[in-house]
């Protein structure tokens, strides 16, 4: 009872030192809401408000039924202007795209002969234009088959292909890029707090206090597992609420309660790898640089931002090591298909076994370094 209270009242301290540092808490606001929020809303890759121009040197039913098929949200209304206004307009970055029709296009198509439209793309907006060109080509080319087909009817195809989009039926890129982005910001908070608090009191001298209490290195590392541990749950449960399904109202399918479960799991993995690279960095700029060494593969290649079956066979076996990797593929599964406990909890026993690793690895390196500094 007096390791477990020794555990409580350090944590408290924890929690105290950590509400009176107010560019910490600003950052943790920040990072489960606005940078959640401003992920999920301001950079989709699918097309969204495209600026177009074109050139309509036809000025025939055909053409009109063209400009009139590009509308929001994919595209902006499309401005006509002159041929002439087509390359200063393009070198100005006014436009992603401008689409010329030449004269005479309707007449040439119903005179059966091949006329040719021109399309010019901006290809410094990469994200847009690679699918831009595509959605365009396959705007015009709907059209003109229309027209030609003289009815709104298309032919019968040989083979009826019905789509049934499940778990997103809107593809809409919020719903994937929001829980994504919560996820992330749970292992990236989870280390930078407790590798922080490590580091701030070895240059605040207040680590050599706690060297002459009756405490163990355990017990101050337990304490700063949980204190930190807690504000990050906490964090994500708030920033589910509010953010997730409040301004962006992504529905959440399965158990909010089992992804907390997983978050509380995974978070005992990562403020070990938190604590063992405070143990390895002497300073606060030394932490950073690497934080973004360990960070930024953890996030690249768990499988939030690309599936992990793309990816070379070995580095899919090497990212089974880490916990990122069976945390992303449970909170995928609890979130968006509504999985049980009976489906998930392979990651659940495989983060707890990582978690446990990390944990003792993390201990032999703080209590060598505490002895150090005794």
């Amino acid at each position: 009872m007096r390791k477990l209270s020794n555990v409580y009242r350090l944590g408290v301290k924890e929690l105290w030192g950590l509400f009176r540092d107010p560019m910490m808490l600003a950052f943790i606001v920040y990072a489960f809401s606005v940078s959640i929020y401003t992920a999920a809303t301001s950079a989709p890759q699918t097309l969204n408000r495209v600026p177009i121009a074109i050139v309509d040197e036809d000025r025939s039913p055909l053409s009109g039924r063209i400009v009139s098929a590009f509308y929001p949200p994919h595209f902006v209304a499309p401005e006509l202007i002159s041929l002439s206004e087509v390359d200063p307009g393009m070198d100005a970055g006014l436009y992603t795209f401008a689409l010329d029709i030449p004269p005479n296009f309707q007449r040439d198509l119903l005179a059966g002969r091949r006329p040719a439209l021109q399309l010019n793309v901006d290809a410094t907006r990469m994200s847009q234009a690679f699918t831009g060109a595509g959605a365009v080509q396959q705007i015009v080319a709907g059209e003109v088959t229309e027209f030609l087909q003289g009815h709104r009817a298309a032919a019968p195809p040989p083979v009826d292909l019905a789509l049934r989009m499940r778990f997103n039926p809107t593809l809409d890129e919020t719903w994937f890029v929001s829980v994504m982005q919560i996820v992330n910001t749970v292992t990236m908070l989870s280390i930078i707090l407790t590798g922080a608090a490590l580091i701030r009191e070895r240059e605040h001298g207040t680590i050599e206090h706690l060297l002459v209490m009756p405490v163990t290195p355990t017990e101050i590392m337990l304490a700063k597992v949980w204190s930190m541990a807690l504000v990050v749950l906490v964090a994500t449960a708030l920033s589910m609420l509010f953010v997730i399904e409040g301004a962006l109202r992504v529905p959440i399918e399965g158990s909010k309660l089992l992804f907390l479960g997983i978050v509380l799991l995974h978070l005992f993995s990562t403020t070990s790898m938190g604590i063992f690279m405070a143990t390895v960095a002497r300073t606060m700029p030394q932490f950073g640089l690497l934080l973004m060494l360990t960070l930024m593969p953890l996030q690249m290649l768990s499988g939030g931002s690309t599936p992990r079956e793309s990816m070379p066979e070995i580095l899919q076996g090497l990212m089974l090591a880490a916990p990122t990797t069976h945390f992303v593929s449970a909170s995928q599964a609890i979130l968006y298909r509504g999985a049980g406990f009976d489906v998930v909890w392979p990651h659940f026993a495989a983060i707890f076994v990582i978690g446990c690793v990390f944990f003792v690895i993390a201990q032999r390196r703080f209590r060598t370094t505490i002895a150090q500094m005794a």
